[in-house]
């Protein structure tokens, strides 16, 4: 929806708690100290000091796929949006999971239905980290306790909607269960190039007071960036959790569960 003017920290609750429980999200960084459910995302610094988490997003990925329960939709909601040339910039792309799995071969979807996969947080975080002018502090042992490795279905079957969805992401998903280590990353490779396809896209271009919700059983997505710390940026987002129920009357025994690293 397109409300045109921002809104604060206590709407956002209020509002998305209306659809479910929300994560505190594990890195501890950037929340409202009222609201400890409501993280900043933002490139922009006061002295010195960043005032959000500056590189959020920027791989391809789903959202809380690292908690043992598959999150259920984030809520993105724009105070500031850079411009140039009256575009805006810093867009997020979206690809649809339920397009990229129904595309897939027949033989390569029976492969896949009872396969599970391994999702770790720490993954995205290093890859994060490694990127040049990194703000992020080392993964931390706390950290590494509270998100451990987690197994999903490679086809999750949504807990709402009974659909089937490519359920892998390349910045979170590491390794398919009971596969050799060879095609093991020969498949994810394949799944990652075929699901970021451009034919599978949505790509919003954000307006200040835009609020948007997105489905993390059925999509991942993207931070494009392309703009400069002299074009401020100022998202606040808040994270609705999954439902063990649902999951496991639409996936039975498949996935939701700690594993070890790999």
């Amino acid at each position: 929806m397109r409300v045109g003017r921002a809104y604060g920290s206590e709407q956002l609750v209020n509002w998305a708690t209306k659809i479910g429980p929300l994560e505190i999200n594990v890195s501890k960084a950037f929340q409202n100290s009222q609201y400890p459910q409501v993280m900043t995302l933002s490139n922009v610094m006061v002295d010195g000091k960043p005032q959000g988490l500056a590189d959020a997003g920027q791989e391809w990925h789903t959202d809380m796929s690292y908690n043992r329960i598959s999150g259920r939709a984030t809520i993105l909601h724009a105070h500031q949006v850079p411009f140039k040339d009256g575009r805006a910039l810093g867009d997020t792309a979206f690809r649809n999971m339920y397009a990229a799995y129904e595309a897939l071969p027949q033989a390569l979807k029976e492969k896949l239905d009872p396969l599970e996969a391994v999702h770790d947080f720490e993954n995205l975080w290093t890859h994060m980290r490694a990127r040049p002018g990194s703000l992020r502090k080392p993964f931390t042992d706390a950290q590494r306790k509270e998100k451990p490795p987690v197994a999903h279905p490679v086809v999750l079957r949504h807990p709402w909607t009974g659909r089937k969805s490519l359920y892998v992401n390349r910045g979170l998903t590491t390794k398919i269960i009971g596969l050799s280590e060879h095609d093991s990353r020969s498949t994810l490779d394949f799944l990652f190039d075929h699901q970021e396809q451009v034919d599978f896209e949505y790509r919003h271009e954000w307006r200040v007071g835009d609020t948007l919700m997105w489905d993390n059983c059925a999509s991942i997505h993207l931070a494009t960036g392309g703009y400069s710390a002299e074009q401020p940026r100022v998202m606040i987002r808040t994270q609705i959790l999954g439902d063990e129920v649902r999951y496991r009357q639409t996936n039975g025994a498949l996935g939701g569960r700690v594993v070890a690293a790999h």
